[in-house]
């Protein structure tokens, strides 16, 4: 089984938020389980400084007006996972963020740019470039790749299998109707039943409709974007979906993010000795410039300083945290006024707040193995990797009920400690006292430390690797590609029919 996997960013070539550590972890899953899988991503500068053994393996044909670009093979830097970069200095080599400009401003072109990803992606999946590899499926993920279904669908002859995932429908890649020209797409498309969302041309929208078969990133997520409230404007598209629309709940790279071996913590633990934790906590307090206090609970976020992530609302309850006599530990970036106000009442509450405003990899690291609870609530969710890392972690995830956070997260409740499936808190209500009641709760367990190990313990019992999942993607191929999926299903095939595989490709 040949899987093209069609991604923006992919951890540590590229990261933005959750996308990029699903983009690592689940391909990763899915070659341990014998498929010959390749990811495909933009050429960004960071991705060349991490690659391994870069090299050109075909010049691209003009596309789209862009004649600069070539296709470059390697290797991520710590796994045997082949990867494709499409090297256009035009479109990809430039400062700032992934999506946006230095100013936070998004990319005017950005339209042109993920209609290129799509527009090379079809020509390798249809074995139209130099390049000897023809996948069995390709996986398209989110709004970036979406135009990807659609052109194949245009293909005439035999093509390979769709599969779109929609990591957040809040993020639909909508542009003016005057880029249609510039994207590649026959103006014919542009309809109520294409690409037409409101008079824009939706990349999401185009990924919904034409795939052979559109996922999700959570069961709960699955169900709540099939109504009015949680689908975006799209909700009909899905429903017309019917059976092919499916939630797979998201995992882990349980390698990456393991307290036992975690190169990023000051001294590593694990469940049956956790004294490490403690060495974590204080060595986290320490560096952000908390007073040392092993007494008072640390109280972790780590997230996009967004509305969608409630950080409006933990701003509010800042005070109440700090009448209890806990520390809160912010890091994260987003919304400039919430960044803004997040710096400011750091100056109010020095002994009890630390904001780091901007994302980073190894501080998030600490931050979950020094946390004693971690703060991932969130008006929606998709999924959520957050409250996965937290209870790996042995830091007590208090989260809203609702999309992948609702499928995760067992709350404490009277019932669940007695029988001991409890590994966090969860509450309803999107107000600051739905937020405080869930949080003090969680405060007052802290004060009974069998209790809490016990909460701890099986928090970190839960398995929410990739394991499970890339199973169902498998099966998910083979359904939508007609191929049994088995170690002999290369055999299957004409000799002459079996190419190189994509690693071979890239080594």
């Amino acid at each position: 089984m040949r899987v093209l996997f069609v991604t923006a960013e992919a951890y540590p070539l590229a990261k933005t938020g959750g996308l990029a550590d699903v983009s690592r972890a689940l391909p990763i899953a899915l070659a341990r389980r014998g498929i010959d899988v390749c990811l495909l991503l933009p050429g960004y500068p960071r991705a060349y400084t991490r690659i391994v053994k870069p090299r050109i393996v075909a010049k691209l044909d003009p596309i789209l007006g862009i004649d600069d670009a070539t296709l470059v093979a390697g290797m991520f830097p710590d796994v045997d996972l082949p990867v494709w970069l499409i090297d256009s200095p035009t479109l990809f080599r430039r400062n700032g963020g992934l999506y946006q400009d230095q100013a936070g401003r998004d990319w005017p072109d950005n339209a042109l740019r993920f209609a290129f990803l799509s527009h090379v992606a079809a020509k390798l999946a249809m074995q139209q470039t130099r390049i000897a590899w023809k996948p069995d499926v390709v996986h398209a993920n989110d709004w970036h790749a979406g135009l990807l279904p659609l052109l194949l669908s245009l293909e005439k002859g035999r093509r390979p299998s769709t599969v779109f995932t929609t990591h957040n429908m809040a993020f639909q890649g909508n542009f003016g109707p005057e880029v249609l020209p510039v994207i590649g797409v026959p103006a014919h498309y542009h309809t109520t039943d294409g690409t037409e969302f409101y008079g824009q041309v939706s990349f999401l929208k185009a990924g919904l409709r034409y795939a052979d078969r559109v996922t999700t990133v959570s069961p709960t997520y699955a169900r709540e974007i099939l109504t009015p409230d949680f689908g975006c404007g799209m909700d009909g598209v899905l429903r017309h979906r019917g059976a092919e629309f499916s939630g797979i709940l998201n995992g882990i790279d349980d390698t990456l993010w393991d307290p036992a071996s975690d190169v990023h913590l000051p001294q590593t633990y694990r469940a049956s000795d956790i004294s490490g934790k403690r060495t974590c906590k204080a060595t986290l307090q320490h560096e952000l410039g908390l007073p040392v206090r092993p007494d008072a609970p640390l109280i972790g976020f780590v997230s996009r300083l967004t509305h969608q992530k409630m950080a409006d609302t933990i701003l509010s309850a800042i005070p109440w945290i700090a009448e209890q006599g806990a520390q809160l530990v912010v890091v994260g970036e987003g919304e400039p006024a919430i960044e803004a106000a997040m710096s400011e009442i750091q100056a109010k509450y020095s002994d009890h707040v630390a904001v780091t405003i901007g994302y980073d990899e190894p501080l998030a690291h600490r931050l979950q193995a020094g946390s004693d609870i971690l703060l991932a609530p969130a008006r929606f969710e998709p999924c959520g990797l957050t409250q996965l890392y937290a209870l790996r972690y042995g830091t007590l995830p208090v989260v809203r009920r609702t999309g992948g956070l609702a499928d995760t997260v067992v709350d404490a409740d009277t019932t669940a400690i007695a029988e001991r499936t409890a590994t966090g808190f969860v509450f309803d209500d999107t107000s600051m006292h739905g937020l405080i009641s869930a949080l003090g709760r969680a405060l007052t367990l802290y004060e009974e430390p069998l209790t809490w190990r016990r909460l701890q313990l099986h928090a970190m019992a839960q398995d929410f690797s990739w394991d499970a999942s890339a199973a169902k993607y498998i099966d998910l191929y083979s359904a939508v590609s007609g191929i049994p999926c088995t170690p002999t299903d290369r055999t299957t095939r004409d000799k002459d029919e079996i190419p190189e595989t994509a690693r071979q490709i890239a080594r």
